[in-house]
This record gives C-alpha cells, structure tokens and sequence, in this order.
C-alpha cells in the first residue's frame, strides 16, 4: 500500500530523554476509518509516542524526536497540540478538561465560538461581534447526535456523569471540521462496563465516518472487540503488530509482558504462607488520587519480600499510603496482634512499620541538607533518638548521628564523599539508599518501599533490589514492594499480588506464566488466591 494510502504513517520514530532511549525503531500507519489498538505495560513507551504526535512540549524541550510523520501522504512537522489539530489530529485524555461551570454546547465550542457581527462591532471592529449561539447550539448537536447523545447541548457539565462527560470530549473533537486522526487515551478507565461498552460502540460510529482512532487501553477485550490491527510495546520497542483475527488475548498479555525476568537475585520461599501473618489487612479503602484503593484484603507473612505490582493508577500506591496514613484511608490493619490506627503516620511509625515514599525527592528526603542528618531526621524527629538530655533541655547528639551515619554509608554501600556531603548532589540511586537507611533507623519490623527503582539507572536499580534482598535474608525484616517494574518483582520477591481498579485481582508466584502476570494486569484474570 503506498504511504498516500494511509491518514497517518510513523516511520522509525525514536526518543531520548537526557541519554536514556525510551522509544526505538517505531513504525505505525492507520488507514482511514481504521480502529487501531496500541497496548504495553507502564513504561513501554505509549505515551511518549502519543506526546510526540500530538506536538506535546515535553517532546520539543528535550531534544525533539527521530524519524519522519507523514499526515494523508505529507510529511509533516507536528511541534506543538495546534500544529497537530490544524492537520486533523485530536486527542481524547484521559482526565477531562472540561470547565464544569459551562455548557456542554460551550465547552464543545471553546477556541472555536461562532461570532455575528452587532451594531457596535461594525463600527469599532469584529472583537466586539456577537456569540452565534443558534449557530453555536446547532454545531453541538450534530456532534453530540453523531455520538447517539440526547442530553440537552446547554446543560451545564457541573453534576453530569462521568461518562456523559467522556463523551462530551468525544463531541469536542467531532466538531473540528478536518478531523482526520483521532487518539483515545485509556478512554474507559473511569467508566463503569456499561459506559465503555457505549464508548465502544461510538468508536465504531466515529470509523464509520472515515475518521481513524489510536485506541490506548490496557483491557484487552476492548482491543479485541473493536480494533482491526492492534501494536505491541515493551520497553520502547515494537514487539508485535497483529491483526485482530490472528491472534488472542493470550498472546497479547504475553506479549506485553515478555520474557524479561532477568537474573533471579533470590529463590522464592515455598513455605511463604504457612507461618501465622505479620501483618492483616481486611477491607482497606484509600483515597489517594490517581490512586484509590476499594476494600483490599491481604495478608503478608513475616520475612517475605512481597510485591504490590499493577498498571499504573489502578491503585497498587494506595495501599503502602494508606497504611502509613499519608492519605485518607478505612479499613483494619493489625500488625503482630496490635491494631494500626489509620490516618496517623506516628502510630504507624512507633508500631514498627517504616516507608520509603515513590517520591524519594518529593518527600523522602531533605535535599539540601547533609546525608547523616537525612539518616536521622525521622529516627530524632519521631522517636527521639540521638537526643542526649539535660535536665529539661535536650541537646543533638551529632557523635551518635556521625556514628550511625558511616555505619549505613557502609553497609548500604552508598556512594559519597562523606557522611557531610549534600543529599541532592548524589545520584538517584544512592540517594534511594539514604532513604531506605533513615527507614532502617526506625528498627522497623516491616518496611514499605514504593518504586524502589524509579529513575535510576540499571546499575543502581540491581544495588538497590540486592539490598532489599540482604535486609530481608541477613535481618529477617518483612518487605512489602510496590513497583510498575515486573521484571524487578519477578527477581526479588516471594509472592506478587496484583492490583486491579483498586483490588487484589489476585496473587501470583514469580514462577507463574506471562500469560498470568499479563491477563491480571490487564483485568482479565481474577484470583481469589
């Protein structure tokens, strides 16, 4: 087929962020009226490829991208969101960006209000023309009629429901006149099943009329009920690009997957589960945005390292936050027969529970102050420890912080010039370590470490998995293991649980199949285990 014959052909797209290559080699064309299906695990590099379509800055500010895009057999130069939707790209996000205090027919119009000229703007000039709201009106409902909307195009968005909102964007995009390409963004993943089978069917709708669609999803029986072609990603790289009749599910979810386990940095424990839990957690919802977690249940098992893992925003997150009472959260967890209280850091932390945040640099440590003062800071701050008294005064006792300090800088192996240096001149992989040391301070007897590896480079990310194997193995402390890397839980930990749409979809062994890990991410597989 020559290139004319496709609305939108990728040609060997590539992208570097500050030396770390996260796309390769892509190549993708869409056919008019085409539905196209695009699925991988967090970080396989499906956003960044729809940033770069869509003109998105983060592209253009570092460095730009590689390879060629030709738009209706043209080559086009797409540098910012206008540069896409003046060529007949549009994009359905998904987070709404939609102004609640205005109409449905006002917010499908906005940037692109239908003026008439009055008495005044004929005299002093055509910015004082008059809104066209019969015009205006008329336009929304061809949109929203196109889309099988009966909704009145003034209601106001405030108080509608999430999928009448969902399909307002949708409406947004019909309107624009040159349509030509357009990219759905996990469209359903705040919709209920019968909302994303409605979705569904106005996609169909929408290819019907000529107009292609990049379809993002991680539910795989979408992609299976509405794409004619669907593409594979890991790690940046095409893997696969299938026609829907030739293949399945299965194959998908192994796919997305792959076999990257890598090297094994521990056996798993067989006997995991027959000792009595440490650690009991019945019916724990987590308001965490991004995030939420509904009515977990889970129980962990003392010297395990287990592992939280799932697509991003399904809530995996939650469920170390809720616990150590960063946001709002109900449910019970008892931890070695005494009730944790919820929504209280403090009692977490004196209960002999410790957390390395996801946010190491957000919130896990004190950037410009020394590496033994970020050592200590929690330990002095909620325990009162290296405090030396006198009388009703107290006083730092910094021999005993100096001590502590060489002693982790020693055993974690983090690399510095001393136990003075400035945490935020160390790389990203030593900088995890101090903040696994300020836990350790705690003398915790479990320890919730999220995204343990996250922005740091391969060789750190095998001395911080090594050293979460060694705290577990030498000093028999529990670990709960929160990452998107599966890979990563696959080499370190006893058992996996999986979390879907804020449940445990259920818990598998790092020995299980692709197709498992590949299906429970998805939401196509449920456990109960």
């Amino acid at each position: 087929m020559s290139n004319e014959a496709f609305v939108l052909d990728m040609q060997d797209i590539g992208k570097e962020y500050f030396g770390n290559r996260v796309l390769s080699a892509i190549n993708l064309q869409l056919k008019p009226g085409e539905i196209h299906g695009i699925v991988g695990e967090n970080g396989a590099g499906k956003s960044t490829l729809m940033n770069i379509l869509f003109g998105m800055s983060v592209i253009h500010s570092t460095g730009g991208y590689e390879g060629k895009i030709r738009v209706s057999g043209k080559e086009a130069q797409i540098k910012s969101p206008l540069d896409a939707m003046n060529l007949g790209i549009g994009m359905v996000h998904q987070e709404f960006m939609l102004i609640p205090g205005y109409t449905i027919t006002e917010n499908i119009k906005l940037n692109r209000e239908i003026t008439k000229p009055n008495l005044a703007s004929r005299i002093v000039g055509k910015r004082y023309d008059t809104l066209d709201v019969v015009a205006m009106r008329r336009d929304a409902r061809k949109a929203l009629d196109k889309l099988d909307m009966s909704i009145d195009e003034w209601a106001t968005i405030a108080g509608l429901p999430v999928g009448y909102m969902q399909f307002v964007e949708i409406a947004r995009e019909l309107d624009k006149t040159n349509l030509k390409v357009l990219v759905f963004d996990e469209p359903t993943a705040v919709l209920t099943e019968s909302e994303a089978d409605n979705l569904l069917d106005a996609m169909r709708v929408i290819s019907n009329h000529g107009i292609a669609i990049l379809f993002i999803t991680h539910r795989l029986h979408e992609i299976m009920t509405v794409c004619e072609n669907i593409t594979v990603l890991r790690d940046g790289k095409m893997v696969a690009q299938r026609k829907k009749d030739e293949t399945n599910i299965y194959e998908l979810a192994e796919l997305m997957v792959g076999s990257r386990v890598g090297e094994v940095m521990r056996k798993p424990r067989e006997d995991v589960t027959d000792e009595k839990p440490i650690l009991t957690i019945r019916n724990l919802s987590v308001e965490m945005p991004g995030e939420e977690v509904s009515n977990v249940s889970l129980d962990i098992h003392k010297g395990e390292i287990i592992g939280i893992g799932g697509l991003a925003g399904q809530g995996k997150i939650g469920v170390a936050n809720g616990i150590m009472g960063l946001f709002p959260a109900e449910g019970e967890v008892v931890f070695d027969g005494k009730q944790i209280e919820l929504n209280n850091p403090t009692n977490a932390m004196m209960n002999s529970l410790a957390f390395v945040s996801e946010d190491r640099r957000g919130v896990g440590l004190l950037l410009d102050s020394s590496i033994e003062n970020n050592i200590a800071f929690t330990a002095i701050q909620r325990q009162g420890k290296y405090l030396k008294k006198f009388g009703p005064f107290t006083q730092l006792d910094k021999a005993a912080v100096r001590q502590t300090a060489d002693r982790m800088i020693k055993e974690l192996d983090i690399r510095c010039t001393g136990p003075t240096q400035i945490t935020r001149r160390l790389s990203g992989g030593n900088q995890q370590k101090v903040c696994i040391a300020r836990a350790l301070m705690l003398e915790p007897k479990l320890l919730f470490v999220s995204e343990p590896t996250r922005g740091i480079d391969v060789g750190a990310k095998k001395l911080v998995l090594q050293t979460l194997v060694e705290l577990s193995e030498k000093y028999g402390l529990t670990v709960v293991m929160t990452s998107s890397e599966l890979a990563e839980l696959r080499s370190v930990c006893d058992r996996i649980a999986i979390v879907t749409e804020g449940k445990i979809a259920g818990i598998l062994k790092p020995t299980d199949t692709d197709v498992d890990f590949g299906l429970m991410m998805a939401g196509e597989k449920h456990d109960n285990a």
